[in-house]
């Protein structure tokens, strides 16, 4: 465990926000009024926590091991999205779990992961490269 902490603290950092911010009543704002906002953020979060989850495995890992991030990069985060959305339904009153909200979580996912893919590891690995 501490290991991880070590090697993925900006990602635990990022998943404590969402956690945090997952099962919080927020506060009502004029905001709200917009249309499909809420997937924007879902598709924000998820899309972030996934940029981040690549960038620390990219950065300790040369070649990047598939594997560890196609579980750890890809499925965990598609799998604690959908446990938030069952907890939130759930074990809340004042939060309820969407199946879009689901959906959404699942496009910053795989729109994190091929930004991280075909963007930043290129990046990355040139970085290495020139030191």
């Amino acid at each position: 465990m501490i290991t991880y902490l070590k090697r993925y603290p900006l990602s635990i950092l990022v998943i404590a926000a969402i956690l945090y911010l997952s099962f919080f009543k927020p506060p009502q704002t004029s905001i709200n009024e917009i249309k499909n906002i809420d997937k924007l953020v879902h598709v924000c979060m998820y899309g972030g926590l996934t940029i981040v989850l690549w960038t620390e495995h990219l950065r300790q890992h040369f070649p990047m091991i598939r594997k560890h991030l196609i579980i750890g990069g890809v499925i965990c985060p598609i799998i604690m999205s959908g446990l938030i959305e069952i907890g939130q339904a759930t074990l809340t009153e004042t939060r309820g779990g969407d199946w879009m909200d689901f959906l959404a979580n699942i496009v910053g996912v795989i729109s994190g992961s091929l930004f991280s893919y075909y963007i930043l590891r290129p990046y990355i690995w040139k970085k290495r490269k020139n030191i």
